[in-house]
């Protein structure tokens, strides 16, 4: 009854979200006033009168990232069985830290991963865990890393290394980096800038000219971070020659995929993702591009042995483990007590099958290729080159915080200002599969008349 309640719910918010406002009109204090007036805690409440008020809260005082003229950051609509998954794993609270405890639940993330370990190109034998999200797993990755090329690292911590283990990295990849390298003790000034070729990809020629003089300076290379759907501008960088060229140089290469990643399981589009099959470790997140809600990232790893190395444990308390070959997850990630984090994109994918969810990706990317085309017919300049469907774009004399801010209280449309090299772009990221075609018309038409009507103009 409860899961029919849900069906039915889920279809009419997800309406109204379509009709309503996309962006708030609200500030600090009128949440804070709203709280303070309703929940001093002193006196019980109904459930129904609490869930009434927190829905009202998240609909008036929130944006509205399933909105399908949301075009902001890569926040997607979710699938109602992704919805009811969370409700289930909540309901039931399995504790994924070890096989034994929950036997189904471990069971069921391991085949998940396992077919997204094929699709990847990767050994059978390759390790993978569900994350709390992309930083998490870009995090794990590197302790990986720095666990495979400095065998002290473990025991010992960093000062064993005696120099500064080095990461390579163009500035066009995620910014979380700088907070890892100040968490695994590297410090900040060991994440060094690659140069980027004309479309922003990372130059593999200044790679190896960084590496090199970096080894003559008395740095320690041992990580490359290729990405593969750059947040700013879609980019995706040569996988392959950065595969080949960590091979020769014994570097450890992460691709970080953690948007670009899910356009592996379509045919037409994971030929840009060629050489990720190479990569030492591999992020995605299910909560960017697959429809589900946050947060599910995923870690990839083809070495099992590096892996039961950087996170090994050996504790009493914890029950046995299970028949036959099983691993556990606080033995082979880098989280203990774990949500069953992969349920939701399980029952999404056997709702919708591997048919599905790829109609849904390439019909994104589709999308994104048909915004391009509406913008360039209109006389927008497009700065971005990327197959995924994220358009960057402006037009001379174009005041973009000032355009940002009436897209949103004309509630044509949420999206954010980025960079493309030197220069400020307009970003739009189509990771809905409730935006259609005539949303992206809509939104061109309102632009073009903020232009006409001149409301641009100081």
């Amino acid at each position: 009854m409860l899961i029919q309640e849900m069906c039915h719910n889920y279809e009419m918010l997800q309406d109204e979200i379509a009709q309503g406002s996309i962006y708030p009109e609200v500030d600090a204090e009128t949440i804070r006033a709203h709280l303070s007036s309703r929940y001093d805690f002193s006196r019980k409440m109904t459930l129904d009168e609490v869930i009434d008020d927190v829905e009202k809260m998240l609909q008036q005082w929130q944006v509205q990232v399933t909105h399908p003229r949301y075009l902001g950051l890569s926040n997607p609509s979710v699938t109602l069985a992704s919805v009811i998954a969370d409700t289930i794993v909540a309901m039931y609270n399995p504790q994924l830290a070890n096989w034994r405890t929950s036997p189904a639940a471990n069971e069921i993330e391991r085949h998940t991963l396992a077919w997204l370990i094929a699709k990847y190109g990767l050994p059978p034998e390759s390790i993978a865990s569900f994350t709390s999200g992309g930083t998490e797993a870009n995090l794990s990755a590197v302790v990986l890393a720095l666990t495979r090329a400095f065998p002290g690292y473990g025991e010992n911590g960093i000062q064993s290394v005696g120099a500064i283990p080095s990461i390579y990295l163009t500035t066009e990849a995620h910014n979380g980096y700088n907070k890892i390298a100040h968490v695994v003790g590297i410090g900040r000034k060991a994440l060094r800038t690659v140069a980027t070729d004309e479309s922003l990809r990372l130059d593999v020629d200044d790679l190896a000219r960084r590496v090199a003089e970096d080894r003559r300076s008395g740095f320690l290379p041992f990580m490359v971070i290729g990405t593969a759907g750059t947040t700013a501008a879609g980019v995706i960088d040569p996988l392959l020659e950065i595969g080949q060229f960590c091979r020769e140089h014994k570097l450890w290469f992460h691709a970080d995929a953690a948007w670009g990643g899910a356009a592996i399981i379509s045919p037409v589009l994971r030929r840009y993702l060629a050489g990720i099959e190479t990569a030492d470790s591999i992020t995605c997140d299910a909560h960017k591009w697959l429809s589900v809600p946050m947060g599910a990232g995923m870690l990839f790893c083809r070495h099992p042995d590096t892996i039961a190395e950087a996170f090994r444990v050996d504790v009493t308390y914890m029950p046995g483990k299970g028949r036959g070959p099983v691993v556990d997850p606080l033995t082979s990630s880098l989280q203990w007590s774990r949500r069953f984090i992969g349920l939701k994109l399980f029952m999404t994918l056997a709702e919708c099958g591997e048919s599905g969810y790829v109609a849904m990706i390439e019909q994104q990317a589709r999308l994104g290729q048909v915004f391009r085309e509406l913008l360039i017919a209109s006389d927008w300049l497009i700065l971005n080159e990327t197959p995924l469907p994220l358009v960057c774009f402006t037009r001379r004399g174009l005041d973009i915080s000032r355009f940002l801010s009436l897209l949103r209280e004309r509630q044509i449309a949420w999206m954010t200002e980025a960079r493309v090299g030197d220069s400020a772009v307009v970003r739009a990221c189509i990771t809905s599969f409730r935006t259609t075609e005539s949303d992206l018309h809509r939104v061109v038409n309102e632009m073009n008349r903020l232009i006409d009507d001149k409301v641009m103009t100081d």
